[in-house]
């Protein structure tokens, strides 16, 4: 696949390049690219990030953190099954426990909650570190909602971490997270005054706060571009010809009342997940 000509390959992280090492250093280089472009598209264009993941692993398929991209990027398009065994196979190779809130969520996804579950109460959570049992307790959050335990998910999240004034990177999706439970069970006004808190910590929008705070609040928005367009075309419609030399009859008839029936838009729920990136 075509990779720009600004990728170098050293935008990768010490490590990774570290693990590289290993591998001839035209190679190295190919493989170092290609992860550069996972890592730049994973967000925004999860289907070209994943044509790339699978150059690097036909490239190097024995570098944990190739098996690791490739995991994210199955994860990130959905594919589940293939994402963890990624993970898997990641960390045999590293012996480390990092994957282990996003395998869980890998459970989640393949319809398996109660295996998620099972894996927030082994012992690699207690070798997490604090983000990675954050992670955790979203996952095992999420899991408990697909089983339709919405009081159980609650007290999950319930934890110092949510208590706590102070912001860290996790907050946001923690408090965002509960807010979100808290609406499922209906308890509406509690659910307000976590998204609001979500929000005064969510410094670079990694959650849609501010819109579920808006729609509590029955703000509606509008788009001003569309209605600017909607003015113009209106604008730009001829004038129908009233000439009666060149007008042709038509036949009259009674005008006949119309009546519309009125509907009522769902609200749409949603789902968490851990994102490491689950309610992870």
């Amino acid at each position: 696949m075509p990779i720009p000509e600004d990728v170098t390959g050293e935008e990768i992280d010490k490590d990774v390049r570290q693990e590289l090492q290993s591998l001839p250093k035209t190679l190295a280089e190919d493989v170092a690219r290609n992860l550069v472009m996972v890592a730049r598209l994973i967000d925004e264009d999860p289907e070209g990030a994943y044509a790339y993941s699978k150059v690097a692993l036909r490239l190097a398929s024995r570098v944990a953190a190739v098996r690791e991209a490739a995991g994210f990027a199955a994860y990130a398009n959905q594919k589940y099954s293939e994402a963890l065994a990624e993970f898997r196979a990641a960390r045999r190779m590293t012996g480390h426990v990092e994957l282990w809130p996003v395998m869980a969520d890998c459970e989640r996804g393949l319809g398996r909650p109660e295996k998620a579950l099972d894996m927030a109460g082994a012992p690699e959570v207690n070798k997490l570190d604090k983000a990675g049992q954050v992670e955790m307790r979203l996952v095992a959050a999420g899991a408990r909602r697909d089983m339709g335990q919405l009081d159980a998910a609650i007290v999950t999240l319930q934890s110092p971490e949510l208590a706590s004034n102070s912001v860290q990177p996790w907050t946001a999706r923690l408090r965002y997270a509960y807010a979100d439970a808290l609406l499922a069970a209906g308890r509406e006004s509690e659910a307000r005054e976590w998204f609001a808190k979500a929000v005064e910590s969510d410094k670079d929008g990694s959650t849609d706060a501010s819109d579920r705070l808006a729609e509590l609040d029955g703000v509606e928005f509008v788009d001003a571009l569309d209605e600017s367009e909607t003015e113009y075309e209106g604008e730009g419609e001829p004038e129908p010809d009233e000439s009666p030399a060149e007008a042709t009859p038509q036949p009259v008839s009674e005008p006949t009342p119309e009546t519309s029936p009125v509907s009522a838009a769902d609200e749409d729920g949603e789902k968490t997940a851990g994102s490491a990136n689950a309610e992870a």
